[in-house]
């Protein structure tokens, strides 16, 4: 990450940046927006989701508060269920989706996860599309999907990365 800048958290709130910014304990913490295969991974993610997977609902970069002090906007969300209501998800979401851009940072991306994990998120998917690899990381660990399929732990959420790739090999 690149930079980051104290606020208050009702500014935060009420103004948002553009690009929005994940809010750690009263800084201003800016995200990678990423390149064009960033794009493509995120917006394709979602968008499987969306028209071919009954149950789920999905948006690219909407904020998710996973402390009192602390808002993270990952690059995709999942929600078992409908739309949640509201302007921000509050409850853990089924999966959020996290979309290396050539700029992340290893402990910056840890520290999102270890957010998400610890506020209840059953699993966040890191996708890397340059290298056209992806891993999924629970409570118990990380590992690779090397079947090129990502899956919820509950087993009932399956996304190929041939949808996510636009050239998957």
């Amino acid at each position: 990450m690149s930079s980051s800048l104290e606020l208050s958290l009702s500014d935060y709130l009420t103004h948002t940046p553009d690009p929005d910014c994940d809010y750690v304990d009263g800084r201003l913490v800016e995200r990678n927006v990423g390149e064009i295969s960033q794009g493509d991974a995120q917006t394709r993610t979602s968008a499987f989701i969306l028209f071919n997977v009954r149950g789920f609902w999905a948006a690219v970069e909407v904020r998710v508060q996973v402390r009192a002090e602390r808002f993270r906007v990952p690059d995709v969300v999942i929600v078992r269920g409908g739309r949640p209501a509201g302007r921000i998800i509050t409850s853990p979401p089924e999966i959020t989706v996290e979309v290396l851009s050539p700029d992340d940072l290893a402990a910056d991306l840890q520290d999102k996860i270890d957010d998400y994990l610890q506020f209840g998120i059953p699993a966040v998917w890191l996708i890397d599309p340059e290298r056209q690899r992806a891993w999924i990381h629970t409570k118990e660990g990380a590992r690779e999907e090397l079947d090129l399929v990502l899956r919820n732990p509950a087993g009932d959420l399956e996304v190929p990365l041939g949808a996510v790739f636009a050239d998957l090999i």
